[in-house]
């Protein structure tokens, strides 16, 4: 009976150890957060940055916005103990709105923590909100994000989405894009190229958690029919 319940609890450490791990993993990626969006239509997003790193904090964000498929209109709202800074490009055809015709774009935005008190520290996360106005029509579209730490490192978010559907080593934020009449589900905003490996959502952790304790679970229900087994019958007459 020992041996059973030492082999029950061993099987449930490595379980949550495995549920403990996707979590870590999962949110370590930049992210996009909001939506759904479409093209043509307006969106409110916001960047989220987690500090990966055990000894450094988030000192500045950088997102390159894609100028081969620009967003007309880009707007920042304020983020406490941090300064945003926009850079434009002119395009060398304008572009056809509702308000007239567009021809320079917002090519890159940039976040910087005013102090080391503001920084993003080891273990959390900040939100950094953008509004987009006319979307492109095109069926994503790409932010690639440098992340600046305090101790100098920089880590380069600008892996597009793979062809075969694996996940880049270091993926660049995506915003997809729905048309019209199409059913926009929650992975309309997400992190190529699959949002439940590169978001580490909540309905992916959920699946992840659920499993482990169903597995648990049946790990130990197994092991008590396996002590009911054993036994010994009681003497008869």
């Amino acid at each position: 009976m020992g041996k059973t319940w030492r082999a029950v609890l061993v099987a449930g450490a490595v379980t949550a150890v495995a549920v403990l791990g996707f979590g870590s993993a999962a949110s370590a990626h930049v992210t996009i957060q909001g939506g759904p969006a479409q093209p043509g239509g307006d969106a409110r997003i916001a960047f989220l940055v987690p500090t990966e790193s055990d000894t450094a904090s988030t000192t500045k964000v950088e997102v390159a916005f894609p100028t081969d498929k620009p967003v007309p209109s880009v707007a920042t709202t304020p983020v406490a103990g941090w300064t945003v800074s926009v850079d434009t490009t002119k395009l060398s055809t304008p572009i056809k709105t509702d308000d007239g015709e567009v021809s320079e774009i917002v090519s890159k935005v940039t976040w910087t923590a005013n102090s080391p008190d503001t920084a993003i520290k080891p273990g959390q996360f900040l939100e950094f909100p953008v509004a987009l106005g006319a979307l492109p029509d095109t069926d994503r579209l790409v932010f690639k994000t440098l992340q600046t730490y305090s101790d100098g490192n920089v880590v380069r978010w600008i892996d597009e989405p793979a062809a075969n559907g694996t996940e880049p080593e270091h993926p660049a934020p995506v915003l997809n894009l729905t048309k019209a009449g199409v059913d926009a589900s929650p992975s309309a905003v997400s992190v190529a190229p699959v949002a439940a490996k590169a978001t580490g959502d909540g309905t992916a952790r959920t699946f992840a958690i659920t499993g482990a304790i169903l597995g648990l679970l049946g790990l130990i229900l197994g092991a008590l029919a396996l002590i009911r087994t054993r036994r010994p019958s009681p003497p008869t007459a």
